[in-house]
């Protein structure tokens, strides 16, 4: 088994968008996620994710003030993904996505 580390950026994210899909054949363990608040305003953050063909809400309409931020994974929160569960992010205004994860396939 190999066991690798990957940064997986979004930038300017507002609608839903896919920031990671589970690589085939691939197990992933996510240990870090922030998402950036780029406007002069308040924004409401989501976080979904698409396991076995289902959505489930990790966040919902999270308030990330201007110029701050929101770590919803890391230090003890920690999630793991099977092959091909998906994790999508949307916001109200444009925000910047940087997810980390461990793959091991």
């Amino acid at each position: 088994m190999a066991n690798t580390f990957k940064n997986y950026p979004a930038s300017n994210v507002s609608s839903n968008t896919v920031v990671y899909t589970t690589p085939a054949s691939t197990s992933a363990t996510l240990i870090g996620m922030t998402i950036a608040n780029k406007t002069a305003s308040s924004v409401l953050a989501n976080i979904h994710m698409n396991i076995g063909g289902t959505n489930f809400h990790m966040i919902k309409d999270a308030t990330i003030p201007t110029g701050g931020a929101l770590v919803p994974i890391g230090n003890d929160q920690k999630v793991v993904m099977e092959a091909t569960d998906t994790l999508s992010v949307s916001c109200s205004g444009n925000c910047d996505v940087i997810l980390s994860a461990l793959e091991i396939t």
